[in-house]
């Protein structure tokens, strides 16, 4: 029996979401009290993970703690990526967190749906740095992660399934580029995608759009990209309405775990994006014009 052309084809329907790692459920039964100093949404928090499927959270400051399902995966050893969607809330709203136990400093991004009136389904994204609360001891250092231009200049070709490759250019401190691999061996049915996203971009001025580079520590990064530009300039023509995707990066390893979130649209009905990722990484070589084409949405 050929297993892989058994399972392949179940397999490349998990999409993006193929290279997933398990679940993590080793922070269940811990707490985090959190000092968030320095950002969006400073004041005290708190993530106290239930058990391995609910987390008790606040920011801000607020005393009361809310509940909410969530998902986390590891990028090594001691960094966790922790994130979970607000339920009932709308418009709606994805909090991502990174813990990082080894240096006990945390990052907070919040996505949100609804801020702009001009384009309802553009998300928007914020952040926070701060560290984890040790009883009995101080924090005195001031360092945190923070926005770093460390990324700019690399191109990598991510793998997310047998299936689903693209290259990712990051040739400016807050903009990234994207396009295909066109080496990876793929079924018709897949290259028919990969097609139908080329065709996508074609209609763009640019397939720049707004980036995040955020330094978790030596060679790791987590990195925030949301398709604006797709959304304002092609809308309801695509079924991915500004898309946010975050990775948390190991570049030691070439390896990353990640969330998307954001909106499908398709014959008038809206749906959910919700999805835990998982990629691996290889560098690669594109032309130099990816990284010194000016970006056509600013003057």
């Amino acid at each position: 029996m050929n297993l892989a052309e058994k399972y392949g084809p179940i397999a490349s329907g998990f999409s993006i979401g193929q290279y997933c790692p398990p679940k993590c459920f080793e922070l269940a039964g811990q707490r985090f009290d959190l000092v968030m100093d320095t950002g969006a949404d400073t004041g005290d928090a708190v993530l106290h993970f239930i058990d391995e499927t609910h987390v008790e959270w606040s920011i801000k400051g607020t005393a009361e703690l809310k509940r909410e399902t969530y998902e986390c995966r590891k990028a090594d050893d001691w960094t966790y990526l922790v994130t979970f969607c607000i339920e009932g809330k709308t418009p709606r709203e994805n909090h991502t967190w990174v813990i990082d136990k080894e240096q006990s400093l945390v990052t907070f991004l919040r996505c949100t749906l609804g801020e702009n009136p001009y384009w309802p389904y553009l998300i928007e994204s914020h952040f926070t740095f701060g560290y984890i609360r040790r009883e009995g001891v101080e924090h005195t250092d001031l360092r945190r992660h923070g926005f770093t231009d460390d990324v700019t200049g690399t191109a990598i070709k991510w793998t997310y399934g047998h299936e689903l490759a693209t290259v990712h250019v990051y040739h400016s401190p807050n903009w990234y580029r994207i396009t295909y691999a066109r080496d990876t061996v793929v079924s018709k049915e897949a290259e028919a995608q990969n097609s139908m996203f080329r065709e996508i971009l074609k209609a763009l001025p640019g397939s720049d759009e707004p980036a995040y580079y955020v330094k978790i520590k030596e060679g790791m990064y987590f990195i925030s990209i949301t398709e604006q530009n797709m959304e304002k300039i092609l809308g309801d023509k695509v079924h991915f309405r500004s898309d946010t995707l975050c990775f948390l990066d190991n570049y030691k390893r070439l390896y990353s775990v990640g969330r998307g979130f954001g909106t499908s649209t398709m014959d008038g009905k809206e749906s959910p994006i919700y999805v835990m990722i998982g990629k691996y990484g290889a560098p690669t070589e594109v032309d130099d014009s990816f990284f010194t084409d000016p970006i056509p949405y600013l003057v």
